[in-house]
């Protein structure tokens, strides 16, 4: 069917593929009544298979787009509530979790959802093995003992065996994540390809991982039609979705990288929400008659991370060298006001033992002295991977000046998110900039991926942002999985703590902000919000006058 939006934006779909999407002009007619239109930069996406997403803005269309066996409560982060479990429980011995399924859901294409879609999504995720897949794996799971550990017992009854008695919160918090998103196996192994198994794929199907990249298979309240790298993602409303239904046909999200660009459109009644405003751009928005801003903060963290490969950058007096290098007060008041807040250490305000210490600050003299222990008296050059957008680029410009007062010269190396993260991801990268989003509101969730490193060949299973900067650290990582088994809250608070306190001091990350999300959108929207997690972004509640 073609979708006829105005003569200058029409996207052409065949049925819920993509046949061919026509790049959006610069200037748009008012939007449709029954289309949300967002404005966003979203080209860090890679995939839309949940099995193998793992960044935010991705995170927000599964979020939408497909239902799991518990979901975060967006209003209550502490409490975790059902979606498509009618109920669980935990045996005794805290290894075993059993989910009774609520009777009669479907899919989006019409078939039952049963536990053994569940446990088939649970199956593809570990022997995909993608990045997202050590949130399952954490619980023993691999691709040998899977289908043992997470199986159907019959058609409304899924079990889930792990390999240490973790604190039940733990384990139903990370079943919030978005790998554990329920496919629909039929549809899925319809699509799926022979291969010949190599390190991409270890078995002899890709398990639909091909056609997921950018299909459908899901049973949310929204399902993705179409996505296009740097163009645009289209949702439709699922006619079988079996919660609240979407108020809305139709959400675009539509590929717009620069701040300005977005106002501009926003002002024009061309796009109904703009989601990356700067500082600047927010302000504007938030005095212009008929328009309104949100916000809301996000388990979401900013940092510079210093690869451990590169000789120079692996000794100590360095790594804590470039985190006096960092304009902290000057970032804070102009490039993030209102966007962020500074924040320097892995957990983010408002989890549990996340603590406020902000050691660092500007301060060339203090880097100096540190680089010239190191051996570094006349200052080393580096390279810097840097996502082309902002707060980011601004960040990184900053950083460039503040170390080139201590002789350090760095290289800018742009590219979209994609680019950048594919980089960072192979530890190709001297210094790189990123964000890392709370993946289930649990301590574990930030502090697994920053102080934990299983192993640190480059063939590892376990890719934390530890891995992925070469930081080998056994005893953090040791301290870190002791806290998983501490069921009293305030011994395990403490344990998070000293985590933090260990990462400040003698780390590869330094750790800039936090981010409060921001958008910028018209009064004729009702009943949009942002949700403390991207997957909580929730756009089935959203309508138009």
């Amino acid at each position: 069917m073609t979708i006829q939006i105005t003569k200058t934006f029409s996207l052409l779909l065949a049925g819920a593929a993509l046949a061919s999407l026509v790049a959006v002009q610069p200037v748009l007619a008012a939007s449709p009544p029954d289309t949300l239109v967002e404005g966003f930069a979203f080209d860090d996406i890679i995939s839309v298979d949940p099995g193998e997403a793992f960044e935010l803005s991705t995170a927000e269309i599964t979020g939408n787009c497909y239902s799991m066996l518990v979901r975060l409560n967006p209003d209550k982060t502490s409490e975790v509530v059902n979606e498509l479990a009618e109920s669980w429980s935990v045996s005794d011995d805290k290894l075993t979790y059993t989910f009774k399924l609520k009777p009669g859901l479907k899919f989006a294409s019409g078939n039952p959802i049963t536990a053994e879609d569940v446990a088939f999504s649970m199956e593809r995720a570990v022997k995909l093995d993608k990045s997202p897949a050590f949130l399952l794996t954490q619980f023993g799971l691999t691709g040998d003992n899977v289908t043992e550990k997470a199986k159907a017992v019959d058609p409304t009854t899924f079990t889930l065996t792990v390999d240490k008695p973790y604190a039940p919160s733990f384990v139903l918090n990370v079943l919030t994540a978005t790998v554990a998103a329920v496919v629909d196996k039929k549809l899925v192994m319809s699509k799926a390809k022979p291969v010949t198994p190599t390190d991409k794929y270890k078995y002899d199907t890709d398990f639909g991982n091909d056609f997921l990249k950018t299909g459908y298979a899901g049973s949310g309240p929204y399902k993705v039609v179409a996505w296009k790298a740097n163009e645009a993602v289209v949702l439709e409303a699922n006619p079988n979705y079996f919660g609240e239904k979407p108020k809305l046909k139709r959400v675009i999200y539509r590929y717009m990288k620069e701040s300005a660009s977005q106002r501009l459109a926003l002002e024009k009644g061309d796009i109904d929400v703009a989601r990356n405003l700067e500082p600047g751009d927010m302000e504007s928005v938030s005095k212009k008659e008929g328009l309104k801003v949100t916000s809301a903060p996000k388990g979401t963290v900013y940092f510079i991370s210093l690869n451990q490969k590169n000789a120079d950058l692996a000794k100590p007096e360095v790594r804590e060298a470039f985190k006096y290098l960092v304009d902290y007060d000057a970032i804070g008041e102009t490039l993030i006001k209102g966007v962020g807040t500074i924040h320097q250490t892995f957990l983010p305000t408002g989890q549990l033992g996340a603590i406020e210490d902000k050691p660092y600050k500007l301060d060339v003299a203090k880097a100096k002295e540190l680089l010239a222990k190191a051996g570094f008296k006349d200052g080393l050059s580096v390279t810097f991977d840097v996502r082309n957008i902002q707060p980011v680029t601004g960040i990184a410009e900053s950083f460039q000046q503040t170390a080139a007062q201590a002789g350090v010269k760095v290289e800018i190396i742009p590219g979209d998110g994609k680019q950048t993260l594919t980089k960072f991801r192979a530890r190709k990268h001297d210094l790189y900039i990123g964000q890392w989003g709370s993946d289930y509101f649990d301590p574990n969730s930030n502090a697994e991926t920053f102080t934990s490193n299983t192993d640190n060949s480059d063939d590892s299973k376990n890719k934390t942002l530890a891995w992925r900067n070469a930081w080998d650290v056994p005893e953090l990582t040791k301290e870190t999985q002791s806290a998983l088994l501490e069921p009293d809250s305030a011994k395990r608070a403490a344990i998070y703590e000293d985590l933090q306190k260990k990462v400040l001091a003698d780390s590869p990350f330094v750790i800039i902000y936090q981010q409060v999300e921001v958008a910028g959108y018209s009064d004729k929207v009702k009943n949009f919000k942002l949700g403390p997690s991207f997957d909580t972004n929730f756009v089935y509640t959203v309508s138009k006058d």
